[in-house]
């Protein structure tokens, strides 16, 4: 055995260090924010329709271990910040399930959001710590809510101000407290970033201040309650109608940037796909609206500004197709019911021959010939919530958080 001496080992030792100091890397931190599906509300119970799909399978044995239970992520860290007007709050610590719409912002819910595949994968691909900063609440608008400061106090359109005067509110009371309300989210967002950076250690403890840390990127996933402000947005529908989401997305990127000094961080835009592809909506009626608003929050993503380090993901591909044709033949079933009750001319019991029960026979008949048995049983385990927060489905909440952390990685080797 060679023998070494003392002097010797400790200059060896401390030569290790100098060099591990040397390579040592910032901590790679990433910023969620939006407002409900970025809550997420997609139940630990539907992780079970992912096991049979050959698409989400892959991604379920990441996010789970061998008994079946939801993974804790050794590597990532995360601040969650949410809540209502009397309840806002923080929870915090490695990432796992749990993470997705909270009741109690401290306590650990059944639901997760994009951050839980996010953060599993944007790890996976850096292979160092990774630090989450989330915010969100259901909600919120950029119109308002998350208005940056840029972007300048909320414009009310002459339609607005019209039907505010016919419903005979004060015009001025109104304006002031818009003011208020105006980038109260977009505040509240910033001064928690700023708060978790100010003392990293308290939310990742094996945090060292000499690393540093660095704003790697920011994904944004938003957008319903503009999609349906019509007072906001007046031409909703018709080309140019939601130019001013494009515009007020566009500011809310650069003052982001601006006030985390953080003028290169990447940022992901997830584009708002309810109701999957639009040539696969059953009915056409909604199809102006939500693919030109789809257009207006990808648009930042073309700016010259912003080429290479603003990327836009469709959410549309990850909708559950069967889900929606439940909610569309749901859809049809309601609306025989309603035949029926009217005695419809063109529909059964136009003769007003059928009593509630042979109503509800019929009923039955109607839907078992529209939903099978074998639906109703992936339903149970693959739908958690509303078709607005994509069914609350585990398939397509992993995926998209998947497809967030797939684009920030893009961004950042180029």
């Amino acid at each position: 055995m060679t023998h070494f001496p003392s002097s010797f080992l400790s200059v060896f030792i401390l030569g290790l260090l100098a060099c591990s100091s040397a390579h040592a890397k910032p901590l790679k931190v990433f910023i969620l924010c939006g407002q409900s599906n970025m809550e997420g509300h997609a139940k630990i119970s539907t992780f079970e329709a992912m096991r049979t799909d050959p698409l989400t399978k892959p991604i379920l044995k990441e996010m789970v271990d061998e008994k079946g239970n939801p993974v804790v992520c050794d590597q990532v860290w995360i601040s969650y910040f949410t809540g209502g007007r009397d309840n806002m709050g923080e929870g915090f610590g490695k990432l796992t399930a749990g993470y997705g719409s909270r009741r109690n912002p401290a306590e650990a819910s059944d639901k997760i959001g994009p951050e839980f595949t996010f953060g599993i994968y944007a790890q996976k691909a850096l292979r160092e710590p990774v630090l989450i900063i989330k915010t969100a609440w259901g909600g919120k608008s950029i119109h308002t809510d998350f208005r940056p400061p840029s972007a300048g106090p909320y414009p009310f359109s002459e339609k607005e101000l019209e039907n505010l005067k016919n419903r005979g509110r004060n015009l001025k009371e109104v304006q002031a407290e818009k003011a208020e309300q105006t980038g109260r989210f977009y505040r509240l967002m910033i001064e928690h970033v700023r708060r978790v950076l100010k003392d990293v250690k308290r939310v990742y403890p094996d945090y060292d201040s000499e690393d540093g840390y660095e704003l790697a990127g920011f994904a944004w996933f938003q957008g319903w309650n503009d999609m349906v402000a019509s007072g906001t947005y007046p031409n909703r529908g018709q080309p140019g109608g939601y130019d001013a989401y494009s515009e007020c997305l566009a500011h809310f990127i650069r003052d982001v940037r601006k006030d985390l000094k953080a003028p290169d961080m990447k940022f992901v835009i997830g584009v708002m796909g309810v109701g999957g592809p639009l040539d696969k909506y059953a009915s056409q009626r909604y199809v102006p609206i939500h693919g030109s608003f789809r257009e207006a929050m990808a648009a930042p993503a073309s700016m010259p500004e912003f080429k290479g380090d603003v990327m836009a993901v469709r959410t549309a591909p990850f909708w559950d197709a069967r889900l929606q044709r439940m909610e569309d033949n749901q859809g049809k079933i309601k609306q025989m019911a309603g035949f029926l009750k009217s005695k419809h001319k063109d529909h059964p019991n136009k003769d007003g021959s059928m009593d509630a029960k042979a109503q509800k026979a019929h009923l039955d008949k109607y839907r078992k010939e529209l939903i099978s048995a074998e639906d109703d049983a992936y339903a149970k385990v693959a739908r958690s919530n509303a078709a607005y927060h994509y069914f609350g489905s585990a398939k397509t909440m992993a995926r998209i958080g998947k497809a967030f952390a797939e684009a920030m990685m893009q961004m950042s080797k180029k």
